[in-house]
């Protein structure tokens, strides 16, 4: 298999191979399709870089074990897939990789000796940090509680859906969801960051939404330049009266809202140098040789 580099072209490794493309590995009698037994994880290559690729990896073991199935391959060996994978592709492409586990049988509850693996590698370019428009959705984060708000689970996504299409109803780019308490969660599928006073103040994880791989990053290159990082419950309000307001996340990066219900924002010191910061903590993730 040579390189690929046409937009939209994808690799898939199943049953101890790549193949091209998108190969049919479900059907409606798997417990995956019936009873939505996957789970699933998102890392970034771009142009060689692929930060944070182990731990992706290895959340996709953790969510594996928290849906009830039986990780069949270590997050190790998931990383060094990846890689084989991205090295198919030219150097300066822009991919998403996808490491997947579902279930194949099973009768409500999923049968864990029947877990699988599958991982996509596709071309996806990283959209632009140009911003993005945002409202308050009537939908909610559930609670750890009503749903498995400790994996990233393809069973939470049908929500996330509802409402993004509410919001591109309105004519914004993404909602803002509270949880179940009332307060700010996230964005549809990024975490959420508002900038007051210098000080960046994020939600505190409670369990409603994914402590994101890429919002655990950020936090930690914003401290360690000296920035004040405040995670706490934060009301919708303080959204609309906040110097600026920003959104982590594996697919984009660190993108600003440019815009919230009717108020018009600029992107803000904090989420360029939130992006500063990424993006000089990715070029020591390089592509292997």
């Amino acid at each position: 298999m040579g390189q690929h580099g046409a937009a939209g072209a994808a690799i898939t490794w199943t049953d101890g191979a790549w193949v091209d493309g998108n190969p049919p590995i479900l059907g409606p009698l798997h417990h995956a399709v019936w009873l939505a037994s996957v789970v699933f994880d998102g890392a970034r290559a771009v142009r060689g870089m692929a930060p944070d690729l182990d731990l992706h990896c290895a959340r996709a073991v953790r969510s594996a074990a928290a849906l009830g199935l039986a990780p069949t391959l270590d997050a190790a060996r998931i990383t060094d897939l990846a890689w084989e994978g991205i090295a198919r592709f030219p150097a300066d492409a822009e991919l998403y990789i996808k490491p997947l586990f579902y279930a194949e049988t099973g009768l409500v509850v999923p049968d864990p000796e029947s877990t699988r693996f599958a991982m996509t590698v596709a071309v996806s370019p990283l959209p632009a940090p140009d911003g993005f428009a945002a409202c308050r959705s009537t939908f909610r984060r559930p609670a750890r509680d009503m749903a498995p708000t400790d994996a990233k689970a393809a069973c939470l996504y049908p929500n996330v859906a509802r409402a993004v299409a509410e919001a591109r109803r309105r004519g914004f780019d993404q909602p803002v969801l509270l949880d179940p308490c009332g307060n700010v969660a996230e964005f549809g599928y990024m975490n959420l960051m508002i900038g007051i006073g210098g000080a960046v103040h994020t939600p505190a994880v409670n369990g409603t939404f994914l402590n994101g791989i890429t919002r655990q990053r950020v936090i930690a290159l914003l401290r360690g330049d000296g920035i004040e990082v405040v995670e706490r419950a934060i009301g919708f309000r303080e959204l609309l009266e906040a110097d600026e307001v920003f959104a982590t996340g594996n697919y984009a990066k660190v993108m600003p809202c440019t815009r919230l219900e009717d108020r018009v924002l600029a992107e803000g010191p904090l989420a360029g140098r939130a992006r500063a910061l990424y993006w000089a903590f990715a070029a020591s993730a390089v592509r292997r040789t």
